[in-house]
């Protein structure tokens, strides 16, 4: 149990470095290419932006009219869409693994949320607004992109910056749109299953789970890049260091089971 917990540790630590690190080649692509270059890079980070992805699925599960889907979704795009366009062209900042930490914790709350927690465990007749958490939830997520973007050369605060923001922020958009399409197929199938109140209360504690290890991960990488020194090793070779760890693990893995 050990060991599956380290691999699941090290497995959404690696993915996390893939699907939100801005590579040196984007950056590069960045300063040679136009604003399209802009809007393709917010679609790929939003559709590898698992936690990003989490949030919507939990936040859309239970809605049952398109009304109510685009409802919801425009108060998350419109949090979001604050916190990028503004934190980023005034150059507002934070440590990136403790904001994403914090947006694990939305993929938490919505989990939590929908299994009907708050009524369970807190003895609350009803949960906190909903429209009013995936607002600040949306601004949350927002910032998280926003402190994304500023890896990016963006060049002297001004209309070309502002363009390149409002670019990346539109790719968000259709990668968001792109990533409901999927989650709305998925849940329509979902529907149809005749013990769906059974499989949606399973599911949703998968959502908690995964927002859970999400968390850890962030805390982990934030001690590592905050304080390498305490972990034997510097900060340039924690990848490397933990991909050694990924290694190890798959070949105890595969003696075990000889």
């Amino acid at each position: 149990m050990f060991k599956f917990f380290i691999g699941a540790l090290t497995f959404f630590y690696s993915v996390s470095s893939i699907a939100h690190g801005i590579s040196e080649d984007a950056k590069r692509a960045m300063i040679e290419g136009g604003y399209l270059k802009y809007i393709i890079l917010g679609v790929e980070h939003m559709i590898t932006g698992y936690d990003h992805l989490l949030f919507l699925f939990g936040v859309i599960f239970f809605l049952k009219t398109f009304k109510d889907i685009i409802k919801f979704i425009s108060v998350f795009t419109l949090g979001h869409s604050i916190t990028l366009i503004f934190a980023t062209f005034m150059g507002i900042t934070a440590n990136y693994w403790l904001i994403d930490a914090v947006i694990a914790t939305s993929v938490i709350y919505k989990g939590f949320d929908n299994n009907n927690g708050f009524q369970k465990y807190f003895g609350l007749e009803k949960s906190p607004n909903l429209i009013w958490m995936v607002f600040i939830f949306g601004l949350i997520h927002g910032f998280g992109l926003s402190t994304r973007l500023q890896q990016l050369p963006l060049g002297e605060k001004g209309f070309s910056m502002l363009v390149r923001i409002l670019s990346f922020n539109v790719g968000v958009e259709l990668g968001q749109i792109a990533g409901l399409i999927v989650m709305l197929l998925i849940i329509t199938q979902l529907r149809k299953l005749s013990n769906f109140k059974v499989f949606s209360r399973v599911f949703n504690d998968g959502i908690i789970f995964a927002g859970f290890m999400l968390l850890l991960m962030q805390l982990h990488g934030y001690l590592h890049t905050s304080k390498p020194d305490e972990f034997g090793f510097s900060e340039d070779y924690h990848i490397h260091h933990h991909m050694k760890i990924e290694e190890k693990n798959q070949q105890d893995y595969t003696h075990d089971n000889l």
